[in-house]
């Protein structure tokens, strides 16, 4: 049996990768792009996302569905025009998330947090019913959600974001033994990441808050794009149900 140490070549698969005109989206784009794989990249704003869809190499290999995730309509045109421009879906990759509200758990109003709900955990469970149904149910493949580490402890100021991305770890976990063995689901949980989704919580305190990091930096879209990758390929052809905290160290004593 041959093995592999990473990734490597990923020419004919085909990615769906939500929340991707940007940030850790557009990161994990890339690099399955650079690795050889064709991708339908969503995001909300038409212009960003065909921009980002260019830059990722244009129609061949990239193509950009505009629409919101928590939309039903939005998710079975992604995934029809997928299949027609591309034939197939192996790997879907939950990114989008939100978080509207700043401040105490209990200071989150009802409308708030089922927009957080409806977004972080719904919408990736219909995304994968949406793949399931298209193409993997029969030919497999394999899911990556994009949770947080404020889903695996406290996190002052974003706690019903952080109540989400818990369900969303909770989910993966489920989901990983309903759709075995042909489809394996894992999950990421990063620390803050320098994108414009994250300014809120580094922004003119980034060296203060990466001091407490033992790896002394917060993280960049690379470091989420990377370890994706690996959990969609074969190379982690036998994990399944498991959640990689991608922290920079800072989960092994304190800090944010």
């Amino acid at each position: 049996m041959t093995t592999t140490a990473g990734p490597g070549d990923l020419t004919g698969k085909v990615a769906v990768v939500t929340g991707a005109s940007r940030g850790i989206g557009f990161g994990i784009a890339r690099d399955l792009v650079a690795r050889g794989a064709k991708v339908c990249i969503t995001a909300r704003k038409p212009d960003p996302l065909a921009e980002a869809a260019t830059e990722l190499g244009g129609a061949d290999v990239a193509l950009g569905v505009p629409g919101r995730a928590d939309d039903a309509d939005h998710r079975q045109d992604a995934v029809a025009r997928t299949m027609e421009a591309f034939g197939r879906v192996d790997y879907l990759v939950n990114n989008t998330g939100i978080n509207p509200h700043y401040g105490a758990l209990l200071d989150c109003d009802d409308a708030a947090a089922a927009k957080i709900f409806q977004v972080n955990v719904l919408a990736p469970l219909a995304w994968t019913r949406a793949v399931r149904d298209a193409w993997m149910g029969e030919h497999g493949g394999a899911i990556v959600n994009v949770a947080s580490i404020a889903g695996v402890r406290t996190s002052p100021g974003i706690g019903m974001y952080g109540v989400s991305k818990a369900a969303l770890i909770r989910a993966t976990t489920e989901l990983a033994q309903e759709l075995g063995p042909k489809i394996r689901v894992n999950c990421v949980a990063p620390a803050i990441v320098k994108t414009s989704f994250a300014t809120q919580l580094y922004e003119g305190r980034e060296a203060e808050i990466a001091s407490s990091y033992p790896l002394k930096r917060l993280g960049v879209p690379e470091d989420i794009a990377g370890a994706v990758t690996f959990l969609l390929s074969d190379a982690a052809g036998w994990m399944t149900g498991q959640t990689l905290l991608l922290d920079g160290g800072v989960t092994l004593g304190g800090g944010l």
